[in-house]
C-alpha cells in the first residue's frame, strides 16, 4: 500500500495530539485511508513528524470513538463498515439522542434557555460550514448533535455518545458525498431546536424519526 505521506501535512505546531487526531480522523472519515488499512505506527508517525508516543495517544482516541479496531495480533486497522453494523449505531444514536431532547426539554426555563442558545451556536456554526469542504460541515454537524446530548446535562449519555461518534461519521459518508451533504445540512436541524422549545406529545417519535430517517439513504430495513 501507498504511503499516505501526501494525504497528511506534516504537523509544525503546539498541540501536536489534537492536530494528529484531528488529520487521522479526516483520513479515516473522508475515506483517504480505506476500511481494514492497517494504522502502523513507524510510517503514520513519520509522516506526521510526530512521536510515536503521540501518535499512540491519537491513535487510542480513534479507537474509542469507534474508527479504529484491532485484529487478534493486536494490530489497529481502520474499521469496516457494514450495513448492520450502520444500522445498529444509529439505533444506538437515536435512543441517545431522543432521551437527550426529552431530559432537555423537561429542564427548568433558565438551563432549558441556556441549553437552546447553545444549540443555536451550533446551529449558526453548522450554516458557516455549509460553504467549505464537506468534512468541515461533517464535523459542525458531528458537534451540533454532541451539543445536544451536552446540554442534556447527562454525563453518562454523553459517554455513550462519544464511544459511537465515529462510527456515526462513517456511517453518515457510507451513501456517498451527495447524501452525506443533505443529511449535515443545517436547515434539517431546525427540527431539533423545536422539539426542545415546544415539548410537543410526540417529542419522542419525532426525534427517533429525524435520527433514523438518513438510514432511509442506505436501503436498510429498519424492522426492530
Amino acid at each position: 500500500m501507498a504511503s499516505s505521506a501526501a494525504a497528511l501535512p506534516s504537523l509544525q505546531v503546539s498541540n501536536l495530539r489534537s492536530q494528529a487526531l484531528v488529520a487521522l480522523r479526516e483520513a479515516i472519515v473522508m475515506g483517504t485511508f480505506e476500511p481494514g488499512m492497517h494504522l502502523a505506527e513507524v510510517r503514520l508517525a513519520g509522516d506526521l513528524g510526530i512521536s510515536r508516543g503521540t501518535l499512540r495517544e491519537a491513535l487510542r482516541q480513534l479507537e474509542q470513538e469507534g474508527l479504529a479496531v484491532t485484529d487478534g495480533r493486536g494490530r489497529l486497522h481502520v474499521r469496516s463498515l457494514d450495513a448492520r453494523t450502520v444500522r445498529d449505531a444509529f439505533r444506538v444514536r437515536a435512543s441517545l439522542e431522543t432521551l437527550a431532547v426529552q431530559t432537555a426539554a423537561d429542564l427548568p426555563r433558565p438551563e432549558r434557555d441556556a441549553a437552546l442558545s447553545a444549540l443555536r451556536g451550533a446551529l449558526e456554526a453548522m450554516r458557516e460550514a455549509e460553504g467549505g469542504s464537506l468534512h468541515a460541515s461533517l464535523e459542525a454537524d458531528v458537534e451540533f448533535h454532541r451539543t445536544l446530548c451536552r446540554v442534556s446535562g447527562n454525563q453518562p449519555l454523553l459517554q455513550s455518545w462519544e464511544q459511537i461518534s465515529g462510527v456515526v461519521r462513517m456511517s453518515i459518508m457510507f451513501a456517498g458525498a451527495e447524501k452525506a451533504r443533505q443529511n449535515v445540512a443545517a436547515d434539517r436541524h431546525h427540527e431539533v431546536i423545536d422539539l426542545i422549545e415546544t415539548s410537543p406529545s410526540d417529542l419522542e417519535a419525532r426525534m427517533r424519526a429525524h435520527i433514523l430517517q438518513v438510514l432511509e439513504d442506505f436501503d436498510l430495513a429498519l424492522q426492530e
